[in-house]
């Protein structure tokens, strides 16, 4: 038997969320296969699209851990062999690691019976994210498995949050192609941060999860401003704030980095805009010699899930 995943792209941080906001956004994603085999031990058989870059041993490989993490955990000795295929740009800020990890725990999880709630799962795709940047972060993790918009409202004990998903509000994304370790940005960061931009930043976060219950398209836009993450890496993304100019110039509620970087989101009020910051923040990474992929989708509600 054999168990196909497919888990989606993610933006975190939101703006306004480090470390707490995270959506899932539709067209990318990673795929993951399992199987058992018949020597007791969890194998990456192959990785697809990865350009050679991905440790095949389980043990350093974010969705070898995640299996790895469930087995021990569930108390079970069983041979696993997977083949990760990577259909989105590593070290892209759009939660390639998480993925892969997330499809795998998912696959895994569905070739053992279902013997967890998919909720359950979320642990262990951490356990994937903390082998990629060292630290068990769960907003990419947590929006990849559930899908839609969610709020980590605490790591200890683990809380997890799934906003509502306003029904006009959609995601651009701008991916250039450069590669930004999650590593090097969060060490872009300052160890302690004023007391006024903690009050600040609390407003917006604040803000927007008002906003998003209220369907309130002004109040997110007025929320989507991030003052601890932003100001220190966007010297990391070349010709950042062109771009988010572009993309705010075309209507967009409000546009930041996704996740570590470099790719840059934008959410907006119906496709249309979403269409538009897409391609402006696109033509001014080209504009400033940067090549870029540009996406715009509804936010993917779906999160993780079996393919046929």
């Amino acid at each position: 038997m054999k168990i196909r995943a497919f888990a989606p792209a993610t933006v975190a941080n939101v703006a306004c969320g480090f470390d707490i906001f995270g959506f899932a956004i539709g067209q990318l994603g990673d795929e993951v296969e399992v199987r058992f085999n018949d020597q007791n031990k969890v194998n990456i058989l192959q990785i697809t699209g990865d350009d050679g870059k991905l440790p095949l041993e389980a043990s350093q490989n974010t969705a070898g851990v995640a299996v790895l993490k469930m087995l021990e955990h569930l108390q079970i000795e069983a041979g696993i062999d997977l083949i990760i295929h990577k259909k989105m740009p590593l070290n892209s800020g759009l939660g390639s690691s998480a993925a892969s990890a997330v499809a795998a725990a998912v696959a895994c999880n569905e070739l053992l019976g279902n013997k967890l709630a998919k909720r359950e799962l979320l642990p262990f795709a951490m356990e994937g994210e903390r082998v990629a940047c060292g630290a068990a972060i769960a907003d990419n993790a947590a929006a990849c498995l559930l899908g839609g918009l969610v709020l980590v409202q605490s790591y200890d004990p683990l809380c997890v949050v799934s906003l509502p998903v306003p029904a006009q509000l959609w995601a651009a994304v701008a991916h250039p192609h450069i590669s930004l370790k999650t590593s090097h940005a969060r060490a872009a960061l300052p160890a302690q941060i004023p007391l006024k931009t903690a009050v600040a930043q609390w407003g917006q976060a604040a803000g927007f999860v008002a906003g998003v219950y209220q369907q309130n398209y002004a109040l997110i836009a007025a929320s989507l401003h991030d003052y601890v993450a932003e100001p220190h890496r966007a010297a990391l993304i070349p010709h950042f704030y062109a771009v988010k100019n572009a993309a705010m110039a075309q209507g967009a509620l409000g546009c930041s980095i996704s996740g570590a970087g470099p790719s840059v989101f934008a959410l907006c009020e119906g496709e249309q805009t979403a269409i538009l910051a897409a391609n402006a923040m696109q033509n001014a990474f080209i504009q400033n010699e940067t090549p870029c992929t540009a996406y715009y989708s509804k936010l993917n509600e779906n999160g993780a899930e079996i393919l046929a």
